[in-house]
């Protein structure tokens, strides 16, 4: 039996600044069941972000909410965790210190954030490396970093915002299979803005199709095909061809 974990009503986002406002988001409404995936794919700047950072509670609705598990999140909490396109990590701190960070903020008793960081550490892969700085890493290898310190606070909920945009593609492709064998380990669920549908298509349950701003859903595709998945598999190459049409419309629209 399915357990919707988020429930999204109504978001509306509107920025103001020198008196002028710009809606970023309208009309949102979107129900994310416990353990999905869901990724979020939209024309360039027609607020993806935005809509990670409503859920994460870092920025406030103008209208609408957000509910996880029944409750209104208007404040960032630790059921919710973060990976960055840009690492966010403390380049002069080990592996192991920077998973541990904010176990260290929350005032985690030593020996158990070091038990809970190893834990994290060796299922992303990078046992070898816990003590090594972060910056004498690969990108690849920063990522896992960024993704264990999400994972180590064991939160229902991880918000990943382009993580692997700044990687090469084979490092990429290698961080989209990784990543689908942590989830086979994990509960989570994983919401993942990205810009390529390829990407979209290979890792999600459900891709959030989104309109050019203000920010509306155009369509959601549900990905019938088990994981592993093919690329160069005719129906994911059909598929990758009409969500591509739908967002070159989107980009190309008048208004």
């Amino acid at each position: 039996m399915t357990e919707t974990q988020i429930s999204i009503r109504n978001l509306k986002k509107v920025y103001k600044r020198d008196k002028k406002e710009t809606i970023a988001l309208e009309d949102f409404s979107l129900d994310i069941e416990r353990g999905e995936l869901i990724t979020i794919v939209g024309p360039s700047g027609c607020g993806k972000t935005t809509i990670l950072r409503l859920i994460a509670g870092l920025i406030t609705p103008t209208s609408g909410e957000v509910l996880i598990s029944g409750r209104p999140c208007s404040l960032p909490g630790a059921d919710r965790g973060m990976v960055f396109q840009d690492f966010a990590l403390f380049p002069w701190r080990s592996v192991r210190k920077n998973v541990e960070y904010g176990l260290e903020v929350a005032g985690v008793p030593k020996a158990e954030r070091r038990e809970r960081a190893e834990k994290y550490i060796k299922l992303v892969g990078l046992d070898k490396f816990i003590d090594s700085r972060v910056y004498e890493l690969s990108g690849g290898m920063k990522q896992r970093v960024g993704i264990a310190r999400a994972l180590v606070n064991n939160p229902d909920v991880i918000l990943m915002d382009e993580p692997f945009g700044a990687l090469d593609a084979q490092t990429r492709n290698i961080m989209q299979v990784q990543l689908l064998k942590i989830l086979e380990k994990t509960d989570q669920t994983i919401i993942f803005v990205t810009h390529s549908v390829d990407e979209a298509i290979f890792l999600s349950d459900r891709i959030v199709l989104l309109t050019k701003r203000p920010a509306r859903i155009k369509e959601i595709v549900d990905i019938p095909w088990p994981r592993p998945r093919d690329r160069a598999d005719l129906e994911f190459t059909a598929l990758r061809k009409r969500i591509l049409k739908e967002l070159e419309d989107e980009n190309v629209m008048e208004g």
